[in-house]
């Protein structure tokens, strides 16, 4: 096995039961575990990867002028470069989790909060920096399942939300940015504009507007449960969510996709979630391979 590869893996804590024998064996493997142990005592802000590395390969290329006992110096110090740098990349990347078309999927934060992410999501924290700061970025539809502790701030290209309790549903998507609070309080900042939302309140953005709802009375959002249900939406949002979760195009040509829209499909079934879409606005539809074109009935 390639030496470099072997030694990310091992900085990442990846190595399985083979690898780590491979990893031993290597005669470099006393001077990483040592040097791997002094890095973690310096803060990785403070170590210049390209100052260090332009450093080395300029020891490198003037020790072919040196003695002999200078070379397991300089092999030493290449070695410390490739460790910070190493070290320096794994702890201030930040983690992204990304759902693609029909797909979910649910994710542990460092601090054991769970977040639920529905199709076509993104999802970015930073480990290095949670426990000073619980900061996640979000585009696309998520259930935050929130842990106590410090703030926890959920940030979108809409808004931020700034948790005070526990369970909420955010959805923000072009044009549209909904949250729902399930259980304790959330505060939403929309415009500079801070609101505050108890269990069961809701706020909503469309189009810049914003726009009323009832109280929400479920425990949790329907789409946990492979279900999407809307009420006086506009029919286009239906059509995209639908998008979404089955991984399709829709046509909608001479439809009007701005009236509004109640009722809601099922995840599991294309053809009974297209007949929940489309009958009650007396539509029809057809299909061509990943292309559906509603019509007029």
């Amino acid at each position: 096995m390639e030496k470099e590869y072997l030694i990310s893996k091992w900085l990442d804590n990846d190595l399985n039961d083979q690898e780590l024998e491979a990893f031993k064996k290597l005669e470099d493997y006393d001077d990483l575990v040592k040097l791997s142990n002094g890095a973690k005592a310096f803060k990785a802000e403070d170590f210049d990867t390209s100052k260090e590395l332009d450093r080395v390969l300029k020891s490198i290329h003037s020790s072919k002028k040196q003695t002999n006992w200078v070379k397991p110096f300089i092999k030493v110090a290449a070695i410390l470069a490739i460790c910070f740098s190493l070290y320096y990349y794994t702890t201030t990347i930040d983690t992204t989790i990304s759902t693609s078309l029909a797909e979910k999927t649910t994710v542990e934060l460092p601090d054991a909060s769970t977040v639920s992410l529905n199709a076509k999501t993104f999802l970015a924290y930073n480990k290095k920096s949670w426990k000073n700061e619980r900061n996640v970025e979000l585009d696309g539809e998520a259930f935050f399942k929130v842990a106590k502790g410090s703030t926890f701030n959920v940030i979108t290209k809409a808004g931020t939300v700034t948790v005070y309790g526990t369970q909420f549903n955010i959805k923000q998507r072009d044009h549209y940015f909904e949250v729902i609070c399930y259980e304790g309080v959330v505060g939403v900042t929309f415009n500079s504009q801070l609101t505050k939302l108890k269990a069961g309140d809701s706020f909503l953005i469309i189009d810049g507007g914003k726009i009323a709802k009832e109280k929400e009375n479920s425990p949790t959002p329907s789409w946990l449960n492979n279900e999407s249900l809307f009420k006086s939406l506009p029919f286009r949002e239906v059509l995209s969510e639908f998008e979404r979760q089955y991984g399709v195009t829709i046509i909608a040509d001479n439809i009007d996709t701005k009236q509004l829209f109640t009722g809601g499909f099922s995840h599991n079934n294309m053809n009974i979630a297209l007949q929940s879409i489309t009958l009650p606005l007396h539509l029809t539809y057809s299909k061509n391979n990943n292309t559906i074109t509603l019509k007029r009935d």
